[in-house]
């Protein structure tokens, strides 16, 4: 269908995006950094997505569209399962006024509970194909720039790859004098490498146990 090719389109957009970044890595810290996090965007929150640069390397950049799937379907289903077990503890204390009305309480939780969740069902799937259909590496072009006046442009070239440096910024990007951000503005980490850990070397999760 025209909407699977468009989905098709647009993983291969966001891939030939992060491909440049993943191959500099990879054919320069392989044997450093095992795996590596790119943002990416669903138009309404910044997803920082975990992929194994191997598989990233050697896919071009398409392992970070099945990275992100995995992540999208993941985050979205816990979410709506702690709102739909909110629901259901509402619900509770609703049905126990049926009582009073010579109703049957558990035959109404039943029936409702069951309604509430094919609800939660079908609102998980619409916010799953949302997501991945506006997904992107957000970065901001010239034309954003021009109707911000706000922002500097920034592009893959200049992203970066950070070690566990404690004294690194946690945002990524730098900010020249006198350059303003628009005021709520969602902050775009860049695409970083994460270290890998040898066996035997102490835990990076800071528990302080040897890494198995």
């Amino acid at each position: 269908s025209q909407v699977w090719k468009g989905y098709q389109r647009k993983k291969e957009i966001i891939a030939r995006q992060a491909t440049p970044v993943i191959k500099n890595v990879y054919e320069t810290k392989a044997e450093i950094y095992e795996n590596i996090v790119v943002p990416i965007s669903d138009g309404h929150r910044i997803y920082q997505i975990t992929t194994n640069l191997k598989k990233a390397y050697e896919t071009e950049g398409l392992e970070l569209s099945k990275s992100f799937e995995k992540a999208i379907m993941l985050i979205t289903i816990d979410e709506a399962w702690k709102e739909h077990l909110r629901e259901l503890d509402d619900l509770k204390q609703a049905v126990q006024n049926a009582s009073y009305e010579q109703k049957d309480p558990l035959l109404i939780y039943k029936f409702e509970s069951f309604n509430l969740f094919k609800a939660m069902i079908d609102k998980n799937n619409k916010s799953i194909v949302a997501s991945l259909a506006k997904a992107h590496i957000p970065i901001r072009d010239a034309s954003q720039v021009r109707q911000a006046n706000q922002s500097r442009r920034t592009d893959l070239s200049k992203l970066r790859t950070q070690k566990d440096d404690p004294g690194a910024g946690s945002q990524g990007y730098s900010r020249q004098p006198g350059e303003g951000m628009p005021p709520k503005a969602q902050v775009v980490q860049p695409i970083r490498a994460e270290k890998k850990v040898g066996r035997n070397e102490p835990c990076p999760c800071g528990s302080g146990k040897k890494y198995k």
